[in-house]
């Protein structure tokens, strides 16, 4: 799409991060620097500005022994990785947060690789809980629970571009330009086409500021996993999960990439709890980098991205968000930002302008729940509150289809604004079409 052409840069960056053995039964596809692996590929050499070693990957026929970031030959798919995890600055011999973030970012002094460097493969998920089964137990909390809005800006382009006229000047505002909206604009607001197979992936912030919704979250996203399974039984579905903290914890990233076996996501999922963060920001460009690296399928196939955060990035690391964000468009992942109890303003204007830029939808949790801390109300003016677990599976078969729907009018809550016939009247004459 013009205006945002695929960053080689930072996939390939990711991609010698990160780690390449999976669990048992499961096959890596991406080797790690100073390991034997497949023929590096031809084409422009690797990271900007990071000496390439002799020999590294982005030279013809190279054996993928040295370090440095695998080039690309302008292809539409990178390759793929298998599961692992970036340490943290508390995990024993890591390289530390700081250096990781440059180094994704393609501006680090000379990247992180080398030799027989690397991470190695993902330890043991750090929780409890116990795999629940694939209704969802979390030691009797009920999944269904959690209310949601949700807002579509290619469909109120007009009113997204006055909202990030008025955000834009935020600290830590992603560099995503106008025209780069425009483009995406122009896209996604034509008719889509239906889709045969479904990939997901669920990128979750599981520090310590999630605690008071993380249970309910587990829950909820084992029983829409079980619900999205059942529903599409012929869509020959896959479900990976991405992980992440902060600079300062055990992990800063870590991830499980698509698994064909519903009980290992499962396993995985419900595993999951909350701990750790310390300061606000959190680290989630690096967690959507590595969502775009994973083994997503081809054009044939809905992809999504259900992120989940009640924090933004890094006011320094706002041009590595846009590199992410662009990164998950290139491959066609659309992203459904979900904005937890205590989202700030900067973390509403990323996670709409990366739905908007991927074809995805702004999701936003409500207190009609009563659970969690308070809610920020966005600034949207109209919208429905509905369950998570049906705004989900209604993102799910609208994207399936490619037809929107409404929600069922006994699944709405309440109403934000005064949708009638689908759309809001605002001051001025302007009119806000609901989602």
């Amino acid at each position: 799409m013009a205006g945002a052409s695929p960053n080689w840069q930072l996939i390939g960056a990711v991609a010698t991060l990160v780690a390449c053995s999976g669990p048992p039964g499961t096959t890596a596809t991406q080797s790690m620097p100073g390991t034997s692996g497949s023929p590096g590929t031809s084409g422009s050499p690797g990271a900007s500005g990071s000496p390439e070693t002799s020999g590294s990957p982005g030279t013809s026929g190279s054996s993928g022994a040295a370090s440095g970031a695998p080039a690309s030959t302008g292809a539409t798919s990178p390759v793929a990785i298998g599961d692992g995890e970036i340490p943290g600055e508390t995990a024993p011999g890591a390289i530390g947060g700081d250096a990781a973030a440059a180094f994704i970012g393609g501006g680090g002094a000379g990247g992180l690789g080398g030799g027989a460097g690397g991470f190695p493969p993902a330890a043991p998920v750090i929780g409890g809980g116990g795999s629940g089964g694939a209704g969802g137990g979390d030691g009797g909390v009920l999944a269904g629970l959690l209310t949601t809005g949700s807002w579509d800006d290619n469909r109120n382009f007009d009113l997204f571009l006055l909202y990030r006229a008025q955000q834009q000047s935020l600290l830590g505002a992603p560099p995503i330009s106008e025209q780069e909206h425009r483009d995406a604009f122009a896209v996604w607001s034509q008719p889509r086409a239906s889709k045969t197979t479904l990939d997901v992936t669920l990128v979750i912030d599981t520090t310590g500021s999630m605690g008071d919704e993380m249970n309910y979250l587990r829950s909820e996203f084992l029983a829409i996993h079980a619900a999205i399974e059942s529903t599409y039984t012929g869509s020959a579905q896959r479900w990976a999960l991405v992980v992440y903290k902060d600079v300062f914890d055990p992990y800063i990233v870590r991830w499980f990439n698509f698994r064909t076996d519903p009980n290992d996501f499962v396993t995985h999922m419900a595993a999951q709890t909350a701990g750790g963060g310390g300061d606000y920001p959190e680290s989630p460009e690096r967690a959507l980098a590595v969502a775009a690296q994973l083994d997503w399928r081809g054009d044939s196939t809905t992809k999504l991205a259900f992120w989940v955060t009640d924090a933004p990035h890094h006011d320094k690391d706002a041009a590595v968000m846009a590199q992410s964000l662009r990164a998950l468009h290139d491959v066609g992942v659309h992203l459904y930002p979900i904005a937890a109890s205590g989202a700030d303003d900067l973390t509403e204007l990323t996670m709409r302008a990366g739905a908007e830029l991927t074809g995805g939808r702004f999701l936003f949790l409500t207190d009609d729940s009563g659970i969690g801390n308070a809610h920020q109300v966005p600034r949207v003016p109209c919208f429905f509150v509905t369950k998570l677990d049906k705004a989900m599976l209604r993102m799910v078969d609208v994207e399936m289809t490619g037809k929107y729907r409404e929600p069922d009018p006994a699944d709405i809550i309440r109403t934000g604004g005064d949708p009638q016939s689908g759309r809001c009247a605002l001051s001025g004459g302007q009119v806000a079409t609901v989602f």
